[in-house]
């Protein structure tokens, strides 16, 4: 992940209040831990990676603004919290299999996220995604709700693949400012 010369500093995060070094750079989660705290990792400029096998909550505004963020592995996670990834602009890789809840904007502001995939979940909340450069987002026969605003401004969107039922899209301006090219699937 990291390049030839950059220098790595691996934390572990075992759940409690206490101050994270700034120069920091992989985030593994104790096993132990099921919810990362609010704002505990936000404005860290130097985080790149987080590795959290057991996490089921990630709190809010937990990575907040960590412009250096490109990969976030939680394939246990079932609820990220409002915010908890907003405005990481370097955010490319998301990995949460499990993931069923996404509060009021969680990958907003994620410039570089292109593709996301998640097939477990069931509740996009408002501007989720709003402001990210999304092309292709996939969701599985699991989801109930797409809220207002969830993909607004994401212009480089063309396919997101969602299940058909009725009243999964709440407003009419979930996609504004966005290329939508909604396929529904009998997934």
């Amino acid at each position: 992940m990291a390049a030839e010369g950059d220098h790595i500093r691996r934390y572990n995060y075992t759940g409690r209040d206490g101050e994270v070094p700034d120069d920091v750079t992989h985030v593994t989660i104790d096993e132990s831990v099921r919810v990362i705290l609010a704002n505990v990792f936000q404005f860290h400029s130097n985080i790149v990676e987080v590795i959290g096998p057991n996490v089921e909550t990630v709190g809010r505004g937990a990575f907040y603004k960590c412009p250096s963020l490109r990969r976030v592995i939680m394939l246990g996670v079932e609820v990220v919290e409002k915010e908890a990834f907003m405005n990481c602009p370097a955010l490319t890789d998301v990995e949460c299999g499990k993931l069923e809840i996404i509060k009021y904007g969680t990958f907003g502001d994620c410039e570089s996220l292109r593709s996301i995939n998640l097939l477990s979940t069931k509740i996009v909340e408002e501007c989720a995604f709003a402001d990210t450069g999304l092309t292709e987002a996939t969701f599985g026969s699991k989801l109930e709700t797409i809220e207002e605003g969830a993909f607004y401004s994401c212009p480089a969107l063309e396919r997101i693949t969602i299940p058909l039922k009725d009243g999964l899209i709440t407003h009419d301006n979930t996609f504004q400012g966005s290329r939508r090219s909604g396929r529904g699937t009998n997934t």
